[in-house]
Order: structure tokens, then C-alpha cells, then sequence
């Protein structure tokens, strides 16, 4: 937001010829440039959000990152922060106030049914829009940050190996929300949530221009292709996850090769051990939308134990399958 204020102070020279005739060594070199210089918005997109030890990093590292990095908006795929599987009522306030501004779901949106009034209620939360139309929830949503800046948001289900719920064309259903965004919401972010890469990739294409932002989340692998598109979208393939990466995709590492190696059904607990807060930061020609910078960000934090906690244990749900 500073060049929000060298383009006041400049303005303000030229209404009083006096101030700029007192300093024209400190404004008259960035006159013109701030004049001409974009309006930009900076945008924080995380990963999935795993468990209690997900929480536990962006409670901690978020604001920090957010006023470093100098954040006019953060987007965090939560659908995996109560015991590893699904979103709560309290975890998504409790998340809303750790700093994330918008919360994107997946194919577990619907594990912990508490959630579906605030789903309905709430525009700080959107469903996959290529679900049926009777869906509980957002298909999309516009929100203005501090700066006044309106942010359409909305995520994506792929269908390659992703067999657990019925979706739509996310081609065709991306189309569709696109054109009812409106027409003076320039800033786009679109959450792919899908495990086959070429569906991301192809999806990143498809919105390349029309879209500011293409983060692809599900896999809990961050992907190393953070770029901006020949259109001018900004895109990843995956952002990672928020939780601990000394397991498999967030769970503990010896559950997981039990099942792998015995074919017996086995609980895939939340692991614990090197916590990270995994996602991607895009400068947005906010006139535009545009980017103007697209790179990824990873931030240690702490080992959590236990892996669970209260707001867990209350709504808890076992798994026996990937809980991705």
C-alpha cells in the first residue's frame, strides 16, 4: 500500500505547488513513475489446512507472513482442518480469525454437518461450484479487502482419479462463474482442487487471461512450477499443505506403509513432526487483473503434539482411506 501513498503525496505536491518547490529533491524523481506505477493487491493463497498441527502453524505464522509480506488477502483450502477430514463451524471462525479471509473446500466438504449453516450463511466460505446445483453452499463469492478492492473467489473439483463424489465439467462450470462474476470485479482466484497434474495444468490454460490467480490444492505436495502465464494469470499446480511433512500427505508414515504393506485396513492418524505453512503469494495488476509476480512461500514452524485436541476430538470422524 505504499504506492497508495507516494501517489497521494504526489498529487497533493501538484495541488500545492509550494510543498514541492520546499522538497523537489525527494519528490520530484518519483513523480511521474508513482503516477504511472499500477495499483497492485497482493494475494495469499495456502494449501490444504491438515489437523491440529495445520492450525497450529497458521495460528502462529500467518499475521507475521501477512504483515511481512505486506497481504491484502488470504485464501486457505480448509477442507481437511477437523481431525484431518472436514471443516467445523468453530474451526472455520477459529481459522477466520488466525487471518484467513476466504476458506475453499474439496471433495470432504461435507464430513462434519455442523458446517452447512454456515455455509449457507456465510460468504467467507465457497463449496466446489461443479457440484449439483442443489448443493449446500457458495459456488462463488466476492469479497473487498481493506483497501477496497473487490476479489471474486471460487474452487474446482477435478474428476481424473477423484471418484469419491459426483462433479460437474469444471471446464464448463468455471465458464459459468466467470460470467457471473460482475462485470467490475476484476481480480480472480480460482482453487483447483484435483489429483491428476495434466487436469490443473489444463485448467490453468483454460482460465489463463481470465482468471488472475490458478492455484491447484488436494495433493498436499507443493509443486515447483509457481509462474505467470502467457495471458497474465498467475499459477501453481499445488500449493502444499499447511500440516507436518514428516509423514505421507500428512498422516503418520508408519499407518500408512501398515496398509501399504499389509493390505489391512488401518487408521490414518494426523502425523506431527516438521510442521510447515505451505502456499503461493501473487502481485495483482488490481486495473487489470493481471499478475505482475507469482512465487511460492514456505514457512517452518513447530512439531505439534498431540495431534489432536478438543476440536477434533468433538467432531471426530475416522479414516481409513487417504484423507486428502
Amino acid at each position: 500500500m505504499g504506492l497508495y501513498r507516494t501517489v497521494a503525496n504526489a498529487r497533493q505536491a501538484i495541488g500545492n505547488p509550494q510543498s514541492a518547490i520546499r522538497a523537489p529533491s525527494a519528490l520530484a524523481p518519483r513523480l511521474i513513475p508513482a503516477i504511472l506505477a499500477p495499483m497492485s493487491i497482493r494475494i495469499l493463497c495456502l494449501g490444504d489446512i491438515v489437523g491440529r498441527p495445520g492450525r497450529r502453524v497458521v495460528e502462529q505464522k500467518l499475521k507475521g507472513l501477512v504483515k511481512e509480506r505486506k497481504i491484502d488477502l488470504v485464501i486457505a483450502n480448509s477442507e481437511n482442518i477437523a481431525a484431518g477430514s472436514g471443516i467445523t463451524a468453530n474451526l472455520f471462525h477459529k481459522i477466520r480469525s488466525y487471518g484467513v479471509d476466504v476458506v475453499t473446500l474439496g471433495d470432504h466438504v461435507y464430513r462434519k454437518a455442523d458446517i452447512l449453516p454456515t455455509m449457507q450463511a456465510s460468504e467467507r466460505i465457497v463449496r466446489p461450484a461443479n457440484l449439483a446445483a442443489q448443493a449446500v453452499g457458495r459456488a462463488s463469492t466476492v469479497v473487498t479487502t481493506e483497501g477496497g478492492v473487490q476479489v471474486g473467489v471460487f474452487c474446482l473439483l477435478g474428476r481424473i482419479f477423484m471418484n469419491n463424489m459426483p462433479a460437474d465439467d469444471p471446464f464448463a462450470t468455471a465458464d459459468k462463474v466467470l460470467r457471473q462474476f460482475p462485470a467490475g470485479v476484476k481480480v480472480i482466484v480460482c482453487d483447483m482442487h484435483a489429483e491428476a497434474s495434466s487436469e490443473k495444468v489444463a485448467m490453468g490454460h483454460h482460465l489463463d487471461g481470465r482468471a488472475s490467480m490458478i492455484v491447484g490444492t488436494h495433493t498436499h505436495i507443493p509443486t515447483a512450477d509457481a509462474k505467470i502465464l502467457s495471458g497474465g494469470s498467475a499459477y501453481i499446480s499445488d500449493l502444499g499443505m499447511c500440516g507436518p511433512y514428516d509423514s505421507v500427505l500428512g498422516r503418520r508414515k508408519e499407518k500408512v506403509l501398515r496398509f501399504m504393506t499389509t493390505s489391512m485396513p488401518t487408521q490414518f492418524d494426523v502425523a506431527t513432526g516438521d510442521v510447515r505453512m505451505c502456499g503461493a503469494i501473487a502481485e495483482i495488476d488490481e486495473t487489470t487483473g493481471k499478475a505482475i509476480s507469482m512465487e511460492r512461500v514456505e514457512v517452518q514452524g513447530e512439531s505439534v503434539d498431540p495431534a489432536y485436541d478438543a476440536d477434533d476430538k468433538s467432531n471426530w470422524q475416522g479414516g481409513g482411506g487417504g484423507g486428502e
